[in-house]
């Protein structure tokens, strides 16, 4: 409490929660805004079916969005396909690598082509969309579709293509001027968003029978663990010690002390399990659409529930965790950056020998980080699953919506701990030249 009056009592910190929750209202009133030439009501009954299958997890994390089938349909994840896909390329072609390389002026180059990819992805997605909607009917054999045509295709592919494109500039403002990620704010928002949706069904499974009053308790002490879990990892460190070697300057003797450096056991974050679900449902949600029998085999296969979703999904989660630590993090810099600052650690020669430990040490924590990932996301939803209870209590929200969390009060901590030090330099003798 004592935080958040600090917090509102910081101008500047004060107007970028405010610009930050702004945004997420905007957001969440696009949600509400549907796509012309839609019946909602078929398209909200062919939903409740869906519920618990891709669809489900895709309308989760569009925050109900596909649901309403609105003008924000597909949501951020095109954006997070093209980050990934930008990435990967970034590894393999030597130009993108390069550009990399030059600090803020390649970096501006390389969310110009994100961008691009982000506008491709949604336009061909929007495109199967719109042509899978219209050999589509409700249960009671009502048509989705009001005017099918070559008009509605193209009408459905650029409104979903503009909603995508806006939702990704949103993120980027928030991510500017507000407080936190923007577009790990946004799947957080959306997550929440079918919060209460998700208690009141729960409550009708328990009226209608589904839910045993005696697995209620059971199930919020499981929730309570895994956020639990999800905290504890989270927030722990492996902190490697750092000596300083004392030097000796005129007359005065600098350095000498003693540091450590921290690395987080899931350093990547949440970022595996949203690139993960993102790869997962591109490929499923396309081929449930075409209606050929092959695709239809595959699609099926590929479906939360079955052994190959969650062998493909873990897959994805532990090659997602190795490939952003080794693109965030690298050891051979920041030992080079101890070198030059005369650090080291203690029984560890300077340069080449520190980065090759700093990095077994890395190795090790993230094969942690990715068995508890995978730990978190899978092993929820599969006994949830086989209680026949929604899967929007399942690891995977439950980790994006606490890791968020726990970065934006970070954030917030930073700004925080930022404003006293220079509230301090202000008031005391000492100013700097101007």
């Amino acid at each position: 409490m004592s935080g958040l009056q600090s917090a509102a009592n910081i101008p500047e910190l004060r107007r970028r929660i405010l610009f930050t929750l702004i945004m997420l209202a905007v957001y969440r009133i696009g949600v509400q805004i549907p796509t012309p030439g839609i019946n909602g009501e078929a398209l909200a009954a062919f939903f409740a079916q869906q519920s618990g299958t891709l669809f489900g997890m895709f309308n989760m994390f569009s925050g109900g969005a596909l649901e309403n089938f609105s003008i924000f349909a597909l949501g951020i994840m095109p954006y997070i396909s093209a980050s990934i896909i930008i990435q990967l390329l970034t590894v393999v072609v030597p130009q993108l690598e390069a550009l990399k390389k030059e600090g803020q002026a390649g970096n501006r180059k390389i969310t110009q082509y994100t961008r691009y990819g982000t506008v491709l992805l949604s336009i061909i997605q929007g495109t199967f969309i719109a042509t899978g909607l219209q050999g589509m009917t409700g249960p009671g054999g009502a048509p989705i579709v009001l005017d099918p045509g070559v008009q509605f295709k193209l009408m459905t592919m650029l409104t979903l293509t503009s909603g995508t494109a806006f939702i990704m500039w949103l993120g980027e403002q928030m991510t500017e001027r507000g407080i936190g990620n923007g577009i790990s704010l946004i799947i957080f928002a959306g997550i929440v968003a079918r919060g209460p949706a998700a208690v009141a069904n729960s409550i009708q499974l328990v009226k209608a029978g589904e839910i045993t009053m005696f697995f209620v308790p059971f199930l919020v002490v499981f929730m309570l663990m895994v956020i639990g879990i999800i905290v504890f990892f989270e927030t722990s460190q492996r902190r490697i010690p750092i000596q300083y070697a004392k030097r000796v300057v005129g007359r005065k003797v600098y350095g000498g002390q003693s540091s450590h450096l921290p690395l987080k056991i899931n350093v990547s974050g949440v970022i595996p399990p949203i690139f993960a679900s993102s790869i997962m449902m591109f490929p499923a949600t396309i081929g449930s659409f075409i209606q050929i029998d092959w695709v239809q085999r595959v699609s099926a296969a590929m479906s939360p529930g079955t052994i190959y979703y969650y062998l493909c999904y873990i897959t994805m989660i532990v090659f997602f965790c190795f490939f952003y630590t080794a693109v965030t993090f690298k050891p051979d810099d920041v030992a080079e950056n101890l070198k030059k600052n005369g650090g080291f650690v203690p029984g560890i020669r300077p340069g080449k020998k520190t980065a090759e430990f700093i990095d077994k040490v890395l190795t090790r924590l993230t094969v942690v980080g990715a068995i508890y990932l995978s730990a978190v996301c899978v092993l929820p939803t599969i006994l949830i699953s086989k209680f026949n209870i929604p899967f929007y209590f399942g690891g995977t929200a439950l980790l994006i919506v606490v890791g968020v969390a726990i970065d934006t009060i970070s954030q917030v901590e930073s700004h925080l701990h930022m404003r006293n030090y220079e509230g301090f330099m202000k008031q005391g003798k000492i100013k700097g030249r101007r």
